[in-house]
């Protein structure tokens, strides 16, 4: 993946600062009496540059959660540093020196130089690198290491949703977003947009229709005003785990919820204690429940199996079969339920015209 302006900047902004400080190197060495030539300043300090920008560029998959877990080691690094370069600098000169020093105060002027620029070198490297970390990381990342952010996030805007393919394809999450019984940022990861887009462009036209479904979806939902939604980057992932696997690492990092209507991802999550959300649950949590015995008024819209029977609809979609009611078909009546059967494709409910007896 190419890398983006603002990393090219600072990197091009961090090799100015290396050659500057080799320069100023070079010029204080030569101020104390020593033989050392500025191109070799300006080419040690190149040589630092390219040695941090080579580690930068190894750890672009290393984010602020990962760094924030190793703060405390480098803190004790950092302070056993400090010490060293404090204590001993002056020792260590005097040791390497003590023929070629002339006075005491070519001495004095040459340890200032190089702790100076040692100094100046270490913060510099150090704050390369921590930039370049937070320039690759993202907002929820930061949430770790500041807790309150995510506090403040979560209670304007509610806890993320990480959503699967599935769940972009099925179309309902904006609705259920704009009817206010869900709130948060949705987040769809990266690796769930490579999947759409390998299935817009399947050969097979019923997973074609699904991913172009699934990507007019997304379009959507970046257009909507009304409607958070991110790509999360997830690059530092094994590309060898599987779908789920990945999906469910993903919501756990981010703090988020998951949105799905895969029945066994769901089983899956719940057993690794994820936060899931089944569309197809809260589907059934709707219907509304009938109980035999219950009087109901629908539209008859056509015959049934049998010539006496009349078929009609509740607005959930369930099938309402109406026994003795063919010469009520298209019209509204009310029926009294008689029994119910529920079946792999639903519930059937069976009742009578209702008489008021």
């Amino acid at each position: 993946m190419p890398s983006s302006p603002a990393v090219n900047v600072a990197r091009l902004t961090y090799l100015l600062v290396c050659e500057a400080a080799g320069f100023f190197i070079a010029l204080s060495v030569q101020h104390s009496g020593f033989d050392f030539p500025v191109w070799a300043g300006l080419a040690g300090g190149l040589l630092v540059a390219a040695f941090f920008v080579l580690v930068e560029t190894l750890i672009k998959g290393f984010t602020l959660r990962g760094f924030s877990t190793a703060t405390f080691g480098l803190c004790v690094g950092l302070f056993c540093a400090w010490l060293l370069t404090r204590v001993q600098l002056t020792s260590l000169l005097e040791l390497a020196f003590r023929d070629r020093l002339s006075t005491q105060d070519n001495f004095e002027q040459l340890a200032d130089a190089l702790r100076l620029a040692f100094d100046f070198s270490l913060y510099a490297s150090l704050g390369f690198i921590g930039a370049m970390l937070a320039l690759r990381s993202n907002r929820d990342d930061f949430a770790f290491v500041i807790p309150y952010v995510r506090f403040r996030q979560e209670a304007a805007t509610g806890q993320p949703v990480v959503l699967d393919a599935e769940a972009v394809m099925d179309g309902r999450a904006p609705a259920i977003l704009r009817a206010g019984f869900l709130h948060g940022r949705l987040i769809i990861p990266r690796f769930v947009l490579d999947e759409l887009h390998v299935l817009a462009n399947s050969p097979s036209n019923a997973n074609r229709q699904r991913g172009q479904r699934g990507l007019e979806s997304l379009e959507q939902m970046q257009a909507a005003p009304d409607i958070q939604i991110t790509v999360h980057d997830t690059r530092g992932m094994s590309a060898d785990e599987t779908m789920n696997t990945r999906l469910l690492e993903t919501t756990r990092l981010l703090g988020a919820r998951l949105l799905t209507v895969d029945e066994n991802l769901t089983k899956v999550a719940k057993l690794q204690n994820v936060p899931v959300l089944n569309l197809h649950e809260l589907d059934e949590a709707l219907k509304p429940s009938v109980a035999v015995g219950e009087r109901l008024r629908i539209p008859l819209v056509r015959g049934g199996k049998e010539e006496h029977q009349a078929v009609g609809y509740m607005a959930d979609g369930t099938m309402i079969v109406v026994n003795h009611a063919a010469a009520n078909i298209g019209s509204t009546i009310d029926v009294l339920v008689i029994s119910t059967l529920q079946t792999s494709a639903g519930m059937m409910i069976f009742a009578e015209p209702y008489t008021g007896a």
